[in-house]
């Protein structure tokens, strides 16, 4: 038998039901994968919120460093002891340096001696400690330039902030080779290269030392036997590392010997107006035809002097001056060699007491006869006189002789602290909680 009754038809409330299963929850997890990153951003930990919030006190104190008295394997178990941060380790945003010519040679070359003295001719190492150093310029607990930063403390026979600058080690010089790395990679972090696995470290120490700060602060990574930290709180988080303004780079003496932008005649040229020479102005000048002049020139005679080297970049000549040559014709001498070149400079040595090459020692630098510089992007163009050996009318042209900076003697080496490749000492101190009534000096 057949039944012929009427099909049954579904409550209108399960249409709803179906228009929920088959079209509202596809909408509704479309919409929370759209939210989910917002969503987790703005659930993070209560100890992020609280990290981005400014507070009243002003920056941490940086102070000399103080280490514990641990031989090498105490000092291992007690880093060992203390546990890598949890909190995100993000890469420091590029540092471009601002700046005038003048002060970018500076700084490039104060920045590759804090990374060639501190981490040796390693490249990895070089990069940590230029991090680290870009990352100090921009917090504002530090000085606002760069060889601000690496010689601070330098007065100090003790307590700098970079050991090197007070420990004796200035005494040697880098080998050629090496200095030129060290400035190929001090201009790629001045540039905008930025060395992620340090975040925004502030401090770093190998593994054998335990300074007092190193329990206190926030330890990030380990960059082979180095590990580094970065302040905790607030102090320590992005926004706290804002580039200040600064005046300009300062003139670091103790590396005038292997920086050109450091030597003593740069200290009479950097600043002054620039002058008209006999051969035309800057501008033409730069604008004649350029000499050839390469390898093969050394040792050749040419406007009255003989090409004793070429620095590397071709923008600066040491030349031996010939015994006949007259000190009213050096200038035409220096503008043969610098004719066609936007930059260039010429430091030239009586017959007999020229240097063989580079890099300079002080003792040279102050027996230099003449000197000229220009720079047709900011200008500058100068001639300058040792007045002791030529003595000159307008003291102006007179070269600035250097003062005598006593070498800090190198203390003994310590069994199990120190090695020739280091970069394990920035003295930076944060204020010890619990040591009550310590003063800083």
């Amino acid at each position: 038998m057949i039944d012929a009754s009427p099909m049954a038809r579904p409550h209108p409330a399960m249409w709803l039901i179906w228009f929920m299963l088959f079209a509202g929850l596809p909408l509704a997890v479309a919409g929370w994968e759209a939210r989910s990153p917002a969503v987790r951003a703005s659930g993070l930990t209560l100890v992020e919120k609280v990290r981005v919030r400014r507070p009243a006190t002003p920056p941490p104190a940086v102070q000399p460093v103080e280490l514990y008295e641990l031989n090498r394997d105490q000092a291992r178990a007690f880093n060992a002891a203390i546990p890598f941060s949890r909190l995100p380790n993000p890469a420091a945003r590029p540092f471009i340096f601002s700046g005038t010519p003048v002060d970018q040679a500076r700084a490039v070359d104060c920045l590759a001696a804090a990374q060639l003295y501190e981490a040796g001719d390693d490249a990895i190492g070089e990069r940590a400690v230029a991090q680290v150093v870009l990352n100090r310029v921009r917090h504002p607990a530090f000085p606002k330039t760069v060889c601000g930063v690496v010689f601070q403390g330098q007065e100090r026979s003790t307590g700098c902030q970079f050991t090197f600058t007070c420990d004796g080690a200035l005494a040697r010089s880098p080998s050629q080779a090496a200095w030129d790395r060290a400035r190929e990679i001090a201009r790629a972090a001045l540039a905008g290269k930025v060395f992620k696995p340090v975040g925004y470290a502030t401090h770093y120490h190998t593994d054998w030392v335990v300074p007092y700060w190193s329990s206190s602060l926030d330890k990030i990574t380990a960059v082979g036997t180095h590990l580094f930290f970065r302040w905790r709180g607030w102090w320590g988080t992005p926004p706290a590392f804002r580039l200040g303004k600064a005046a300009g780079e300062p003139v670091i003496p103790r590396i005038a010997r292997f920086s050109s932008a450091h030597q003593a005649d740069g200290v009479m040229i950097a600043g002054l107006p620039p002058t008209l020479l006999p051969g035309g102005g800057l501008a033409e000048l730069a604008a004649k035809p350029q000499q050839a002049i390469g390898a093969d020139s050394v040792g050749r005679m040419m406007a009255g002097a003989r090409l004793i080297t070429i620095a590397p970049g071709a923008k600066s000549f040491l030349v031996e001056l010939s015994r006949d040559s007259l000190p009213a014709n050096w200038p035409a001498m220096a503008q043969t060699f610098c004719a066609g070149r936007p930059e260039c400079r010429i430091m030239a040595w009586r017959a007999g007491g020229a240097p063989s090459g580079l890099p300079l020692t002080g003792d040279q630098m102050e027996s230099m006869t003449f000197a000229y510089i220009h720079n047709a992007a900011t200008g500058l163009q100068r001639a300058l006189w040792n007045c002791t050996q030529t003595p000159r009318e307008n003291k102006a042209e007179c070269m600035r002789q250097r003062v005598p900076v006593e070498q800090a003697t190198a203390p003994p080496p310590l069994t199990g602290v120190r090695r020739k490749e280091r970069f394990e000492t920035v003295t930076i101190v944060p204020p010890m909680v619990g040591l009550a009534g310590k003063t800083s000096e």
